[in-house]
């Protein structure tokens, strides 16, 4: 009798030591990592197939990913958060690109026109605010165009840039904190910047650097591909700043033409971007530009479910967890393999955010409410984070977001880059998660390509809610299978199932979002942004003081 007392003691010691181990609370159930994998690797598996033909917003393939996935959350028992009872948002787009080549004419005192050349001296990018724009006026040369009070910094300073055509060079110089610098080497923020300083045009100006990161014959590749935005409630297209019109991307050797008889020459102004910093002056040129744009509305869904919290006040705090669910659908004109499967972009963020859904439906209730949000388009820009983001189909006010995009499941990560975290008081949270798992955090490995802007957390972060983004890390083999997968199949067709995946690391990839998610769902205290925190201070809005209520 007494060595059954024993051993029954020693399997409840077993139990509890694995719960432990696990991360997981008596009223869950144990953590089977196996199962896990062979999950992830069902729902990629189905979301990667040819069948579903790169899920392109608004086309067949991408309805029937949204379908999978209602039906997912609906068999987990995850309630729809969507319009009208439902899992979907619905979501008016416009696709939009240039229709043709286009027309850019520099003009100088005394010289004769100089078209720029199509492909050689330009791209166009025009916004879809008239079918046809024609415009004629002065440019000016605004740096970066950047104007960043916290460093002191304003690219516009005695520059008259009213009624003018603006010269902004691409991306951002380095001197800027990682995201800070993301930030102004957006597009979408050079554009805003420069409408606020009442210009009518905007040209995106290729730098030595850029060319070298980003060549201008890889922009031009994308000749073709289709932008999109999305229909606000009053029935305008969300473009942000608007009023300075887009006009296109100019190339080293167009620069030279545009900056012919510049009072600073041009090999100046690329050494002063080397160096960050940069003077704003007058071209002595004015531009005429005739660019054509092809429009074209869809309707696409995010799609929805809903973890309600049991918290009598936090319930009405929202933790949303974001995956996207398109991709770029079938190469027009291509020949040989020409669907863009998207296993890692992003069949293997959804496939992992399902995984945490399951975690919250099957473990212990909440006490905020979770929100699980597959978004569209956001390989067109974002739109479908953008709408929920802003017109969010869940009750309550959005507290967080973590987003799941593109997780590399190629090698076995022992670190992690948590975008956001040491912003808002989630950074202690996301650290314990990951000591628990046993994965270090490691600064932003890639400060030039301006992650922190580039995925739908973003979207979030304008409507001034905290958030996190984890991607694997560049510790052990990262680096190397990271570059690979860059280098070979990001936004290619080859970013498919025949890529070496290793489905176990998925589920350890979303057993840490989902340690992150619990433990920010449960707090007493209320997400918010640290104080004097760039993007806290420029987006977020007047908040409810932290409340809190005693645990049970």
């Amino acid at each position: 009798m007494r060595e059954a007392v024993l051993l029954k003691l020693k399997v409840v010691a077993g139990v509890l030591s694995a719960l432990v181990w696990c991360g997981a609370s008596l009223a869950e159930p144990l953590y089977d990592a196996a199962k896990s994998a062979e999950r992830v690797k069902a729902h990629m598996g189905f979301l990667a197939s040819d069948l579903l033909e790169g899920r392109d917003t608004g086309a067949r393939g991408h309805e029937i990913a949204a379908a999978y996935v209602a039906t997912q959350l609906a068999q987990l028992g995850v309630k729809p958060g969507g319009e009208n009872g439902g899992y979907y948002q619905s979501i008016a787009l416009l696709s939009f690109r240039a229709a043709d080549e286009g027309r850019l004419t520099v003009r100088a005192k005394g010289a004769a026109p100089a078209q720029l050349v199509f492909g050689d001296d330009y791209l166009p990018r025009p916004y879809p605010t008239a079918q046809e724009l024609r415009l004629s006026a002065p440019v000016v040369f605004a740096g970066f165009g950047i104007v960043d009070k916290k460093a002191k910094r304003d690219d516009y300073r005695g520059l008259d840039a009213k009624g003018k055509i603006v010269a902004v060079l691409a991306g951002a110089p380095a001197g800027f904190q990682t995201e800070e610098r993301a930030y102004h080497a957006s597009i979408r923020t050079k554009f805003s910047v420069a409408a606020a300083h009442g210009a009518v045009g905007v040209l995106l100006i290729q730098t030595p650097a850029e060319e070298s990161r980003r060549p201008f014959a890889r922009l031009l590749s994308h000749r073709g591909v289709w932008d999109m935005t999305w229909r606000q409630p009053d029935g305008e297209y969300y473009l942000p700043g608007r009023e300075a019109a887009p006009l296109g991307y100019i190339s080293l050797a167009g620069a030279a033409k545009l900056f012919a008889g510049s009072p600073v020459p041009l090999d100046q102004v690329y050494r002063d971007a080397e160096a960050g910093k940069t003077k704003s002056f007058r071209l002595p040129v004015s531009l005429d530009a005739e660019l054509n744009v092809e429009t074209k509305p869809l309707t696409s869904v995010n799609v929805v479910g809903v973890v309600e919290g049991v918290d009598p006040v936090l319930k009405n705090e929202v933790i949303v967890i974001s995956a996207h669910l398109d991709h770029f659908g079938v190469k027009e004109g291509g020949q040989g393999d020409v669907i863009f499967n998207g296993a890692m972009d992003n069949a293997s963020g959804v496939a992992t955010a399902l995984e945490v859904a399951r975690g919250f439906a099957e473990g212990q209730p909440p006490r905020r409410t979770v929100a699980f949000v597959f978004v569209t388009a956001e390989e067109k820009g974002h739109a479908g984070s953008q709408a929920f983001a802003s017109y969010p189909t869940v009750p309550g006010r959005l507290a967080a977001v973590i987003n799941l995009d593109m997780p590399m499941l190629t090698y076995d990560f022992i670190d992690v880059v948590a975008f956001g975290n040491e912003r808002t008081n989630l950074g202690p949270v996301v650290r314990r998660a990951a000591d628990r798992m046993g994965v270090s955090l490691s600064p932003d490995p890639l400060p030039q390509e301006s992650l922190y802007t580039r995925s739908d957390h973003f979207s979030f972060v304008m409507q001034g809610v905290p958030a996190v983004y984890l991607i694997t890390g560049f510790g052990g083999d990262g680096a190397r299978a990271f570059g690979a997968f860059a280098a070979h199949n990001y936004h290619q067709p080859s970013d498919d199932l025949s890529q070496p995946i290793d489905y176990r690391v998925g589920a350890k990839f979303a057993r840490l979002n989902y340690e992150i998610a619990r433990d920010i769902a449960n707090d007493d205290t209320r997400p918010a942004w640290l104080p004097g925190d760039f993007f806290g201070d420029l987006f977020a809005k007047p908040q409810q003081t932290v409340k809190k209520s005693p645990r049970r």
